[in-house]
């Protein structure tokens, strides 16, 4: 188990080079370090808890590729904290959130390619891609306006609702509407962020993208809504129907909770 424990971690030393890189490129300042620093040590470190609680003794191929994303999302977060004090060159910010984006799509391929996908590579991709998200959000609502931060806190939101509403828990099926959706924000955001557009056309996209996103889980939250609802009923029928061959038709458990479902492609 000596390589879960140290293995990302090793990966620390490649995102305070970059961090190192930067700050001697760019001139990063104490917020920059600060940001960068903690977002490596919370991504390799959830990480490795992750491996642990699995129990498996090596990151896979695609793992990897996706640490590498996390790497460049922490030198993208360190480049965020510092712009709200001093410019930062927009050119390196985003040229590391292109590269960012671009590996989101070759992460997902490497595990199906290899055969190595699992539920942790799924959960570790989705939350790199949420955590870009956000913090692209905070960089474009110093110039679109503290109102697109939406974006970047709706995933936030949805998992703050299941700690409070047990049917927010549920499994969700596959979907890859989902995957289109965050790949939008991440485009448009970096577009924003960029500020080769007009003010007038960055605002329309980022509504347009905000618009998707909450369509997006609005719509997984009436699906767990109703298939809460659906349970229930069914729970209770199960309970006043005589006879050992009771049964409940949407396959949940003794807890009436639904079978965990697979990640959709691509994530």
């Amino acid at each position: 188990m000596r390589s879960v424990h140290h293995g990302p971690m090793a990966w620390l030393l490649g995102q305070v080079t970059l961090l190192a890189t930067l700050a001697t490129t760019v001139g990063l300042g104490g917020p920059g370090w600060g940001a960068g620093m903690t977002s490596a040590v919370v991504v390799d470190a959830g990480l490795a808890r992750g491996l642990a609680r699995r129990g498996a003794d090596r990151m896979g191929p695609a793992d990897r590729v996706t640490l590498t994303r996390a790497t460049l999302v922490c030198g993208v977060a360190a480049l965020t904290a510092d712009a709200f004090l001093r410019p930062v060159p927009v050119g390196a910010f985003v040229a590391l959130t292109v590269v960012a984006l671009v590996l989101d799509s070759v992460d997902g391929a490497v595990a199906r390619r290899t055969g190595t996908a699992s539920a942790l590579g799924a959960r570790f991709d989705m939350e790199v891609d949420a955590f870009l998200i956000l913090v692209l959000s905070a960089y474009a609502a110093r110039s679109v306006g503290v109102w697109v931060l939406a974006i970047g806190l709706a995933r936030y939101a949805f998992v703050a609702a299941g700690s409070v509403l047990p049917w927010m828990r549920g499994s969700l099926p596959p979907r890859y509407w989902r995957k289109v959706v965050a790949a939008v924000q991440g485009v448009v955001l970096a577009a924003a962020a960029a500020g080769v557009l007009p003010g007038p056309v960055v605002m329309v996209a980022v509504v347009a993208a905000l618009a998707l996103l909450t369509e997006s889980f609005g719509r997984d939250v009436l699906w767990l809504w109703h298939h809460q609802r659906v349970g229930a009923e069914h729970v209770g029928a199960e309970r006043v129907t005589p006879g050992p061959a009771r049964t409940l038709h949407l396959g949940a458990g003794a807890d009436g909770q639904l079978p965990a479902a697979p990640a959709p492609d691509g994530c």
